[in-house]
């Protein structure tokens, strides 16, 4: 964990518990030197940690996985597939650095035969120094175990301490984040930054360890005072004036014949659906690109331009492009293809609206997802329209997609998914982003079915410094890890197309 520097509330408040429950406290003599002798920890005890990990992945295990988890070793559940609680935490308060170490006791298990993973979660410990902190775990996969893994960092800025039984001071609802080294871990499925389930924190202070009172006055004082005004006052300030101020004035005079209204000629449309779903697909599964749509580097696929209207002046969009994305991963029963797909924009707002197909049928003219336009800008530049990684997200047919009967869908209404990019040539001349002309694109078809983007990725242990040891399963340790979503998954390990209400939702459409 990196070096924290600014005291934390949770250091603070242990220390008030010491100032108010311990008595004959004491400072301790200064040396001859005038240098103070280093104090004494102050231990901690009754320690607890409540802590989910994350809920999609339990619904995953309990559900499509057909699965169990249990709680063992100190370690309970709350009803309903709830979250988890680790007892017995003891440790230590530091008083001259303000760190917290607690370990807690309690073991967790995901076991799922049908998916052939066993996963185990022990030994948890917690450390908080400054605002920030880490709980660390021993992970084990089908038998195999990494010791101390960073799962999880922690974020204790906004969080305040409350009073809990026996002089216990609590910690609710802490953010937790998956960490650099959980990425590593994991083979790097998931990214860093990974929203995790919240963790609520208990340590109560065992005021009878001899220790010295901290000044709790050097602890939050001028902190608040400093934090928020450098963090809020300066970076939003700064944007709005740059990004949008001077593109509108530009553009148009750089636009020697730009209509602001009319046909385009010639487009293209980059869009990647969901970055942790292709990498969950990544693990066992492949991806199909057909009819001109093309794998794009990391930023997902390319889609072939169709038609599309283009109205500057009233700032109004309807694009429609060709081609085709099809993910596989037949070992999870998944077969989901994505076409047909149309950029409605109005404003500060718009929708991508697509045709969803799966084995059970098509779902035409989905509402896939909502676009957030408040910062793109409509001028036309060079007889181009671009309009640049607009921000996206599920809608709540967008999101029932992904649903089945079991467990519903692993996504909901306003999960962020991947920008998009939509760029449009209103003349023959323009030169479209990455080097294409408006030639007159057509109708997007002539790039014929293959195999594209991932490929098949499955196979292979999970080797290399730092990840999890490959466990002489038949099945790639890759796909496992991506199946069980290694306790972390962001909700795309959790998709399975079992008996799909297609006739519902195409009646809805």
């Amino acid at each position: 964990m990196p070096a924290l520097r600014r005291p934390s509330a949770l250091a603070a408040s242990v220390a008030t518990v010491v100032a108010i429950g311990a008595t004959a406290l004491t400072l301790p003599a200064i040396a001859a030197d005038g240098a103070a002798p280093k104090a004494a920890p102050i231990a901690l005890k009754d320690g607890t940690l409540d802590w989910g990990l994350k809920e999609s992945f339990r619904k995953y295990v309990t559900g499509i996985a057909a699965g169990e988890i249990t709680a063992t070793d100190g370690a309970e559940q709350a009803a309903d597939n709830g979250i988890f609680t680790f007892t017995d935490g003891t440790g230590t308060y530091d008083t001259g650095t303000h760190a917290v170490e607690t370990a807690f006791k309690g073991k967790v298990s995901f076991v799922s035969k049908a998916h052939a993973f066993d996963i185990g979660i022990s030994d948890v410990k917690v450390s908080t120094e400054g605002t920030g902190g880490a709980i660390e775990a021993d992970v084990t996969l089908n038998g195999e175990t990494q010791n101390d893994i960073a799962l999880a960092e922690l974020d204790l800025t906004d969080v305040k301490p409350g009073q809990g039984e026996g002089g216990a001071m609590t910690f609710e609802d802490i953010p937790a984040t998956l960490t650099a080294d959980g990425a590593k871990a994991f083979n790097g499925m998931y990214e860093e930054g990974t929203a995790l389930d919240p963790a609520t924190l208990t340590v109560t202070a065992d005021t009878g360890t001899p220790s010295e009172d901290p000044d709790p006055s050097e602890d939050p004082g001028g902190e608040p005072s400093t934090d928020p005004s450098d963090d809020t006052g300066t970076e939003p300030s700064g944007k709005p004036t740059t990004d949008p101020g001077g593109e509108p004035t530009t553009a148009p005079s750089g636009d020697a014949s730009g209509a602001p209204a009319g046909d385009a000629v010639d487009g293209t449309l980059t869009w990647g659906l969901k970055e942790s779903f292709r990498r969950y697909i990544s693990t066992g599964g492949e991806v199909k690109t057909a009819d001109g749509a093309k794998k794009s580097g990391d930023d997902g696929y390319t889609f072939p331009y169709d038609e599309a209207e283009v109205d500057a002046d009233a700032k109004t969009v309807d694009a429609s492009f060709g081609g085709s994305v099809q993910f596989l991963y037949k070992a999870h029963g998944i077969d989901m293809k994505f076409s047909d797909i149309r950029v409605e924009a109005q404003g500060a707002e718009g929708t991508v609206v697509l045709d969803v197909t799966t084995p059970e049928g098509t779902n035409d003219d989905v509402e896939f997802a909502s676009l957030d336009l408040s910062k793109a800008s409509y001028a036309i530049k060079d007889d181009v329209l671009h309009l640049q990684k607009v921000p996206a997200a599920f809608t709540a047919d967008g999101a029932e997609q992904f649903a089945n009967e079991t467990t519903g869908s692993m996504y909901k209404e306003g999960d962020a998914i991947d920008p998009v990019d939509v760029a449009l040539a209103l003349s023959d001349d323009a030169k479209l982003p990455g080097g294409g002309s408006g030639s007159g694109g057509g109708s997007g078809s002539g790039g014929g079915a293959g195999t594209g983007g991932a490929g098949t990725v499955g196979g292979g242990s999970v080797g290399g410094t730092g990840n999890l040891a490959s466990t002489g399963s038949s099945t790639p340790t890759g796909a496992l890890i991506g199946a069980a979503g290694a306790i972390v998954a962001a909700g795309a390990g959790a998709v399975y197309f079992a008996r799909r209400r297609t006739g519902a939702q195409a009646d809805r459409a």
